[in-house]
């Protein structure tokens, strides 16, 4: 039985969103509310992701490569040590397409590259989610 299964008003799935970028945590953000989700938690940096992920237990996550102290590859690299099902997707400019490869190779379930298509964005985390175009 899911979340929204067991109580209605619940959002179809949790989610956090870690990127060094205001710009882009408040826009993933919003693609994850306006399909039915909740953003449950935000960080920065990778530094804080393991923590994020042990408090929350999100369904997604989003997480950033490139970003100062930790980096997404090694924050990425955390989460699937302590959930080997994490459902991570890594969001990245075109020009990292060696570590989006290395991000996949470590576990991450898709990859977004910036700058997205809101659309585009909503398509694999519904995908990721396992949620259908209602939320």
């Amino acid at each position: 039985m899911t979340r929204s299964e067991a109580d209605p008003a619940n959002k179809s799935f949790t989610c956090i969103v870690i990127d060094d970028s205001d710009f882009a945590r408040m826009n993933l953000g919003k693609i994850v509310t306006r399909i039915g989700g909740e953003v449950v938690g935000e960080a920065k940096d990778g530094q804080d992701a393991l923590g994020l992920y042990k408090e929350h237990s999100p369904d997604i996550v989003l997480l950033d490569i490139t970003m100062p102290v930790v980096d997404g590859l090694e924050a990425l690299g955390n989460i699937m040590e302590h959930d080997k099902d994490a459902s991570i997707i890594i969001v990245s400019s075109l020009g990292n397409k060696e570590m989006i490869k290395e991000a996949l190779k470590k576990g991450a379930k898709q990859f977004i590259t910036k700058p997205f298509q809101p659309d585009h964005v909503a398509m694999i985390i519904r995908s990721v989610a396992g949620v259908g175009e209602d939320g």
